[in-house]
């Protein structure tokens, strides 16, 4: 069954009518709580600006951080509120609490176009709770704010792989529709999985392969070219009997990296050299040095600039993209280079033709932190985990429950 989107909703007419959107407004937070990243935030608005002008009374769920399941100050939906504000030219009311009293006396006095933000909705612990009648119990109030002839839109695509309350088991309550953005993810996704032109090139990053290693088996056998950097390749250098000094290694995964080498040796590229440093700082003493040649007590920052050549060359020749974590520490100047020419040559790749697609997570942030340009990628995703777990091709609950 096709998956209704916002057009479909909009075409019903949702004027003078309650609709729940479940948005992705989970934005970085510097220690001043000053939003450091608002590409979230900027990516929710056209869902929610469509609905304002339709006339709908428009009720917006979110989370932020990792709160325990209670009020938390600093997990506040504050902050998001204000800049999502800014962006719609409209005030953003924030209740102070999730389903309660607030809440519902905020909801029952909207008008026409008005937006209300609930407080952080992980701060009630039957968000991610895996009972199902718990998750029920607040899905049920949550569509109470809205009202019988409510209607609910899924628009946080960096939580449609959670099976939690404002994911999955509203949309069992409501009509449901896909947002502009969770339906742009899954078209993209679906391009990326079904037909991608080739070659078809992944670049794989970040600090643990555990976290990447469903992905990389599910992909090695798919793709062209399997490109792996990051903290995440010094496991795999480990894995070729390599020396890799004090730099991150996860050694219960060395055997399963060894037996990836040799399953697809012509498919992964791993760093030729590397740069090192003698503390995980901004300000460390660093120096490049060949991929077998860490020294003791040193530390792998970033990839070298042969490792980024290399890689270039493989990468603006390819078709199809699909980048999914930095290849250094990019949030230190010193160690930012190897992020910056990879992400250097997928922009010459687009500007070439090729369809390439940033994973979400801190490649998504990369992008802006070192300032890429934006639209030099065909598309910037706001899940990395529900990208990657599409991927893999495990189903995504939020994404299902909007098929029935």
């Amino acid at each position: 069954m096709a998956i209704k989107t916002l057009q479909d909703l909009l075409a019903e007419g949702v004027e003078g009518r309650g609709v729940l959107v479940r948005s992705d407004l989970n934005v970085p937070l510097d220690d001043k709580g000053d939003i450091t990243d608002p590409g979230r935030i900027i990516a929710s608005v056209p869902t929610l600006k469509a609905l304002v002008e339709a006339g709908a009374k428009v009720i917006v769920t979110a989370h932020l951080g990792r709160p325990k399941g209670e009020p938390d100050p600093k997990f506040s939906l504050a902050p998001v509120a204000a800049a999502l504000a800014d962006r719609l030219g409209r005030n953003v009311q924030l209740a102070g609490d999730v389903v309660g009293y607030d809440a519902l006396s905020r909801s029952e006095g909207l008008t026409d176009g008005d937006v209300l933000l609930l407080e952080n909705v992980r701060f009630d612990p039957r968000e991610t709770s895996k009972d199902d009648a718990e998750r029920g119990k607040l899905a049920a109030a949550l569509v109470e704010l809205v009202g019988e002839d409510g209607a609910f839109v899924s628009d946080g695509f960096g939580v449609v792989h959670r099976k939690q309350a404002s994911v999955y088991d509203v949309a069992a309550l409501l009509p449901h529709y896909a947002g502009t953005l969770v339906a742009a993810e899954v078209e993209v996704l679906a391009e990326l999985t079904e037909h991608p032109q080739r070659p078809y090139a992944v670049v794989l990053g970040g600090s643990k392969v555990s976290d990447k290693l469903a992905v990389i088996e599910a992909l090695a056998p798919k793709v062209d070219t399997l490109v792996i950097g990051g903290g995440m390749c010094f496991t795999f250098l480990a894995a070729q009997g390599l020396p890799v000094g004090t730099s991150l290694l996860q050694e219960e995964m060395v055997d399963t990296c060894k037996g990836l080498l040799e399953r697809y040796a012509d498919v992964i590229h791993l760093p030729r050299d590397i740069v090192v440093a003698d503390k995980f700082a901004a300000d460390a003493e660093s120096k490049v040095v060949a991929a077998n040649e860490i020294p003791d007590g040193w530390m792998g920052l970033d990839i070298g600039p042969e490792s980024v050549d290399r890689f270039a060359a493989l990468l603006t020749e390819a078709k199809t993209v699909f980048w999914n974590g930095p290849m250094g520490v990019f949030e230190f100047e010193k160690f930012a280079a190897g992020t910056r020419g990879v992400a250097e040559a997928i922009v010459t790749a687009s500007g070439k033709g090729a369809f390439t697609v940033v994973g979400g997570g801190d490649s998504a942030a990369a992008v802006r932190t070192l300032g890429l340009p934006e639209d030099g990628f065909s598309h910037i995703s706001t899940g990395g985990g529900a990208s990657l777990e599409y991927l893999e091709g495990k189903e995504l609950p939020g994404i299902a429950v909007l098929e029935g």
